[in-house]
């Protein structure tokens, strides 16, 4: 069976992939335009995407006769495809989820304790030649040790930052989620704004896609305590960028840590230019053992499917 990947994985999914399909590797790492997906669709019996590839409604459509039978997506998020037009041929898309999940929590608390101790600033400072030595009212930040943490969206990967900040820095939990959830040492709110207005750090760890675009804007931002911390794991097009930059620059919150963009790899000039904001290249799942297993977990749907199985994670 013809199996296309769209960007290099780790060598050990490539070799275990190549052991059984017919494999073709794009030989480009920037993410498949339209056409090429629409091409693709008519040409593989199987595709292995990732991040950014543009399996949109239009692209899969344009597609009149696939020979494609599975979307067997690199990543747990998969707002860059259109399951709803996928079904519509006939293709099922699965995912990739729990692989993901303490790599990305890690990254919520690098960028939680990057931004509320100022270390970027402080790093920029240093390797700049203008640090003078300790002073003892130099570069305070927030303590994030007892504070209160507010998590937008309790799935797997909030759960998991959430027992990292209360049983490693004694940090008291709320939460919003879409549907009432029970979950060990946190408290539920009524909304995002409530969330937002009680907490010292706001970390959002929704889902992608059409449901939770720009869900936090202008309202969640107002809501905030002037010295609290805004921190995106998620996906960049949950947040309105402009509404963030606005608040950074109105002061309605005191700084923000970022994983991801709205239209990344773009990321605004103005949030580069702020020295109270921590910006990573979306490193969210970036070790080998970590995106091995992502491979592994991908390539399993696609067995799964070779073999007239029921796949792991259909979406």
């Amino acid at each position: 069976m013809k199996l296309l990947i769209s960007r290099a994985l780790p060598e050990a999914v490539m070799e275990a992939a190549r052991a059984r399909y017919d494999v073709t590797l794009r030989d480009t790492d920037t993410a498949m335009s339209e056409a090429e997906v629409t091409e693709a669709l008519a040409s593989y019996d199987m595709i292995l995407p990732t991040l950014g590839d543009q399996f949109t409604g239009a692209a899969i459509a344009a597609c009149e006769t696939p020979t494609c039978r599975l979307i067997a997506n690199f990543g747990v998020g998969f707002n860059h495809i259109d399951v709803e037009a996928a079904k519509a041929k006939g293709i099922p898309v699965t995912n990739t989820p729990g692989a993901v999940t303490d790599a990305t929590a890690d990254i919520a608390m690098t960028l939680i304790l990057m931004t509320a101790r100022r270390a970027g600033e402080g790093e920029r400072l240093l390797r700049a030649g203008k640090w003078t030595g300790w002073q003892p009212t130099q570069m305070l930040g927030l303590h994030v040790s007892g504070k209160t943490i507010g998590i937008i969206g309790m799935g797997r990967i909030g759960q998991a930052i959430a027992d990292r900040c209360r049983l490693g820095f004694d940090c008291k939990i709320v939460f919003a989620n879409r549907s009432e959830k029970s979950v060990e040492g946190a408290t539920q709110l009524a909304s995002i704004e409530e969330v937002a207005a009680a907490s010292d750090v706001v970390v959002l760890a929704t889902p992608g896609g059409p449901a939770t675009h720009h869900l936090i804007g202008k309202s969640v931002f107002e809501a905030m305590q002037p010295h609290a911390i805004f921190v995106n794991i998620s996906r960049g097009d949950v947040v309105d960028e402009t509404a963030l930059i606005a608040a950074l620059q109105d002061g309605q919150l005191a700084g923000a840590g970022l994983d991801v963009y709205e239209f990344e790899p773009s990321v605004p000039q103005a949030l580069i230019d702020m020295e109270n904001v921590t910006l990573l290249p979306h490193l969210g799942t970036a070790s080998l053992e970590v995106r091995t297993e992502m491979g592994l977990m991908a390539l399993a749907n696609v067995n799964a499917f070779a073999d007239g199985q029921p796949l792991p994670n259909k979406v």
